[in-house]
């Protein structure tokens, strides 16, 4: 399969909102938290109060991974507005996560952020076998690799 098939299949399968984890970084020091994560297209948003921590380490690193079950994805994170000025992500928001939408979304100091995936790793079982799927997002490389434990 090449990439853009097997990348478009990813995304059709993942779906368009989930609870993930959330990892960011400053100064050597990781912290982890678990995020209301909407996709659109093939990027992840969320949204933040300003004041809050992982605001200033992204501010500080676009770097992040997010992670839900077998998956990881790592990528570049950059603030985008606020949560109520793109229609698209606040329309996604409200479905799935409406209560967070409801106390959070209109509030002053909440800003948006998009989450360019850059390397994608996910664990498959085809008929009982342990495989490795990989993107690469940046070079449009794709592999599925047989887990073998050597």
């Amino acid at each position: 399969m090449d990439f853009q098939d097997a990348y478009a299949k990813f995304y059709e399968e993942f779906g368009t909102g989930k609870k993930m984890v959330l990892s960011t970084s400053l100064d050597d020091v990781v912290t982890s938290r678990t995020m209301s994560i909407v996709r659109l297209n093939e990027k992840f948003y969320f949204q933040t109060d300003k004041t809050f921590r992982k605001y200033n380490q992204l501010k500080g690193n676009l770097n992040v991974a997010l992670c839900i079950d077998n998956i990881q994805i790592e990528g570049r994170c950059e603030e985008v507005g606020i949560p109520l000025g793109n229609v698209e992500f606040s329309n996604a928001y409200k479905k799935y996560f409406s209560n967070s939408y409801i106390r959070y979304t209109s509030l002053k100091n909440e800003r948006l952020f998009e989450v360019t995936p850059t390397f994608i790793e996910r664990w498959l079982y085809i008929e009982g076998v342990p495989y490795i799927e990989t993107f690469d997002v940046a070079n449009q490389r794709y592999r599925l690799t047989q887990y073998l434990g050597e």
